[in-house]
Order: structure tokens, then sequence, then C-alpha cells
């Protein structure tokens, strides 16, 4: 009974994948392509975590023999310039309907106007005709775009390869590190590393007694009182029960990159101190 479950469960999480693709992916999206010998080499993904100022501070070195990928905020902390990271993610809708905020124009600013070094720019191919508008542009010489579909995708095993592979889908992205290693593993690279990605979001999570969800979420960089404000207020929106889910389906999306990863005879490597991802095997660097 319970393979029977199972079967219709994938069954109809299948149809359903398929009519997201149908409705929601590209066929011409096109990802830059890694060297085979970079491809061994491997790739760090940064993400925002407080751990990773102590991997830039004890790491340099590791950091500065493998590409770098960054993400979201990343290029207004002080680090950014230093780090020169070879490609950069944006996942959340924020980035691309809320032009006006603060953090957001800086964000686009440095992008646009600081980047001295060849970086890629990974995109969701729904924002295409944002990222073309005026303000939004990457005028930038050095900067180039690419871009990716976000389509959510489970079901049969068989199914996921396909759709992940050729990057018509990828797990549920409930946050900006599943496609960011989804993106690293189709551009080539076949060692990854990932760093600052602490997720120890359920130690500082509460409610308050108004019934409103609290969670502080530090990042290597000092947060601005807007932003801070703003990540509140949309943690106020939802029940905890909600909150407690989407964390179920990220750390759940990591089991499903490690088994695909294994299938494409790939390797990711956890070098976060203290991460609560349980997915990848750990390594001291």
């Amino acid at each position: 009974m319970d393979k029977l479950n199972e079967f219709f469960t994938a069954l109809w999480q299948s149809l359903l994948s398929v009519l997201k693709i149908i409705l929601s992916s590209k066929l011409k999206t096109k990802l830059p392509k890694v060297a085979e010998s970079d491809s061994v080499t491997g790739l760090v993904i940064l993400g925002n975590g407080p751990s990773l100022n102590d991997t830039i501070a004890h790491s340099m070195p590791f950091l500065r023999s493998h590409h770098l990928l960054a993400v979201n905020f990343a290029a207004c902390a002080e680090q950014f310039v230093m780090l020169r990271p070879r490609y950069y993610v944006l996942a959340d809708p924020l980035f691309f309907t809320a032009l006006s905020q603060p953090n957001i124009k800086k964000l686009w600013h440095v992008l646009n106007e600081e980047v001295d070094w060849r970086l890629t720019l990974l995109v969701p191919h729904k924002f295409r005709k944002t990222i073309s508008a005026e303000g939004v542009t990457a005028r930038n010489p050095h900067l180039d775009v690419a871009f990716y579909n976000l389509t959510p995708v489970e079901g049969f095993t068989w199914l996921e390869n396909l759709a992940f592979s050729t990057g018509l889908g990828m797990p549920r992205p409930r946050n900006v590190l599943i496609p960011s290693i989804m993106l690293a593993l189709g551009i080539g690279y076949k060692t990854i590393y990932i760093a600052g990605a602490d997720h120890s979001w359920t130690r500082t999570l509460s409610v308050d007694d108004d019934n409103n969800v609290v969670s502080i979420q530090p990042h290597f960089y000092k947060d601005d009182d807007r932003e801070v404000k703003r990540v509140n207020t949309e943690y106020m929106q939802y029940p905890l029960h909600q909150i407690l889910y989407s964390f179920y389906i990220a750390f759940r999306s990591y089991f499903t990159i490690a088994r695909y990863a294994r299938h494409i005879k790939a390797t990711i490597y956890n070098i976060t101190p203290g991460s609560f991802i349980d997915a990848f095997p750990r390594l001291k660097v």
C-alpha cells in the first residue's frame, strides 16, 4: 500500500511539474560552460550567512584558488570587490520589482558601475524584460547576463533528472542557494563547495505576545535598519507552521540536489562551520 501511494504521489507531482514546465520554462536558456580543468578544481558558492566572515578571515587562500559565486545583497558588502566572484545569482522577485528600494538601487549601482572584472549575472528568465529596462540593464562591459528557469520540478526520478539536466527546472527553489547549486552543476562544475550557508534559522525563530513570528537572520555583512524592518514585516505575514514548512522544503531540496549530483558524478561539500544543512558531506578548509 505504501509503494502504491508513493507511485500515485509521484505521478501527480510529475504531471503538475510537466504542466509547470510547459507554462513557465523557456527552452532557449543558455548557461556559460566552464573549462574541464576548472570544473574539477571547483567552485565555491558564497552564502551570506555570518560564518562567511570566518571563512574569509581564515581560508582566503582557498577562496582565491577557486572560482566564486555570490548571491543576493553580497555586492553591497565591503568584501565584495576583494572577493571578485565569477558568478552572481539573483532569484528573489524583490530584486526586479522593488527597484526604488535603497538597498536594491545600491546593488544595481555596484553591478553596473563598480565591477571591473569578468562577472556573469544569472537571472530568472521571467525577469528578462526587467533586466533590459532602463536603470537595470547591466551596461558594464565586464558584465555578462545569462538567464535560467526557476521552475520547481518534482516527481519521478527520471523526470527530475531530465528537467535538471536540460535546465527546464530545478528542485523547489525555497532560497537562492538552491538555484545557485543547480546553476553551478549546469555550468559544468564537478566539485562544489558551499560556504556561508549557516541555515540556523530555527535558533532565532520566536513568536511574540501578539502571535507575530519573529526571525533574526544575520548576514556576514551588517544589514541596515530598512532591511531589518523589511524582513521582520515579511515574516509577520505568515503563521509559524507555514514558515517551518518553508524550512522543510529547503532542507528537502538539498537532499534532491545531493541525489542528482551523485547521478551526474559531481561532488558537493559543505564547508560552512556549524551549518544546519545535513545533505552534503562536511569539509574543513
